[in-house]
C-alpha cells in the first residue's frame, strides 16, 4: 500500500468515524470536533486521489471539505 493510498484510507475512516458519531449522538454535527474531522477526512481523500484522479470523487470530496470549512469558520466567528 502506497502513503496516498493509506492517506485515503484514513481520510475514509476519519469521515465514516465522524458520521457514526452524530448518528450516535456522540458529536455534534454542527460542533467543530465533527467539522474537523470532515475536513480532515476529505482533505485526505482529496491527497489520495492526486494519484489516481477520479472527477466525480474529487468533486463531492472538494465539496465536503468546503461545506466543512465554511462550518468551522462560522463556530469560530461565533465564538468571539
Amino acid at each position: 500500500m502506497s502513503v496516498w493510498e493509506a492517506a485515503g484510507l484514513v481520510g475514509v475512516l476519519t469521515t465514516l468515524a465522524a458520521y457514526a458519531l452524530v448518528q450516535l449522538h456522540r458529536l455534534n454535527a454542527v460542533g467543530a470536533p465533527a467539522l474537523w474531522m470532515n475536513f480532515l477526512g476529505s482533505s485526505l481523500i482529496l491527497v489520495s486521489l492526486s494519484q489516481h484522479f477520479n472527477l466525480s470523487a474529487a468533486a463531492i470530496e472538494a465539496a465536503w471539505a468546503a461545506i466543512s470549512l465554511f462550518g468551522l469558520v462560522r463556530v469560530l466567528l461565533r465564538r468571539r
